[in-house]
């Protein structure tokens, strides 16, 4: 393996969040964080369950807050009922940076429509959002790009000066696509095609997971699936690209995935990551596969030397 050194990293971690039921298919994951003035930890994930249909399982989006970044303590919630919404896929959480209020971004199909992201009003305490606040900020038909007919999974950051939404692009398959923003809720694509295509070992989908800042332009963390492997819709692993201009991405991991789950069942899943700077460290919150084919939410920790 190329990359065994760095993937060594990766073998001790702590279970942040388990499914409310250890069954097959129910699945605690696609976690967004974010960290207050004060050092506090809040986290938006999605709950779901293994008897619906597939791409209606979602039927939470789960609100914790934490003082470490390791134990949280539940504060509210969002059911797909509340929205109402067949189910949700991964939210996006942030702060503004000029009001400091929190902002929830959710995904699902809106209405009987196609898979569109939504936006809640902007509160203080994450613990305040207002389901019947929900509304679509971006739709398939609002959106002039190429290949992509629905939209899901947002991963969205403030910076260089503006909004930046890196989202899933669902048309014959999944891609990366890229939209800027100025105030966080209209927003316009960059580019008219994906913004990282599929390639290699990630020739069946490839799919947005993570900027972070590097100082000199950022690591994108990004994930996808081959079309030899075992049900590729879900079977998702995670590698790593940089890009100095946020526009430009160069795919360091291109022959084989960096990660994947150590504890595989049916699927060696490693998914929906966000990575954060904490203290002199990169930190990882994932959705990883367990042995009983059930994901749970996992924090690594990488010291930077």
């Amino acid at each position: 393996m190329r990359h065994l050194k760095f993937q060594s990293r990766f073998d001790s971690y702590e279970v942040v969040l388990e499914p409310d039921e250890d069954t097959p298919q129910w699945w605690a994951g696609a976690p967004s964080v974010a960290r207050g003035d004060d050092g506090t930890f809040t986290l938006a994930c999605r709950m779901r369950e293994g008897h619906s249909p597939r791409g209606r399982r979602g039927y939470e989006v789960r609100l914790l807050r934490s003082s470490d970044g390791v134990h949280f303590e539940r504060i509210g919630s969002i059911p797909r009922e509340s929205i109402p919404i067949p189910g949700f896929e991964r939210p996006a959480l942030l702060r503004d940076p000029a009001t400091g209020l929190y902002k929830l971004y959710l995904c699902g199909p809106w209405r009987g429509g196609p898979w569109c992201i939504m936006k809640l009003d902007d509160v203080a305490d994450p613990a305040d959002f207002v389901p019947a606040s929900c509304r679509p900020v971006l739709t398939g038909e609002a959106a002039d790009v190429a290949g992509a007919v629905a939209y899901k999974d947002p991963f969205i950051a403030w910076t260089a000066g503006q909004y930046h939404m890196l989202v899933i692009g669902c048309g014959r398959v999944e891609r990366t696509y890229h939209f800027v923003s100025g105030d966080g809720e209209a927003w316009s694509s960059v580019g008219e095609g994906p913004a990282f295509d599929c390639a290699g070992w990630h020739n069946f989908y490839t799919r947005p997971a993570c900027l972070v800042p590097m100082g000199a332009g950022y690591l994108f963390v990004y994930e996808g699936s081959h079309s030899s492997w075992h049900d590729p819709p879900y079977n998702i692993a995670t590698g790593l690209a940089y890009t100095l201009n946020l526009e430009d991405c160069v795919d360091l991991t291109p022959g084989e995935p960096l990660l994947r789950s150590t504890t595989p069942g049916d699927y060696h899943t490693w998914r929906y990551s966000h990575w954060l700077w904490v203290d002199g460290e990169l930190w990882a919150y994932a959705e990883v596969a367990r042995p009983n084919n059930t994901n749970e939410i996992r924090l690594f920790r990488l010291p930077v030397h």
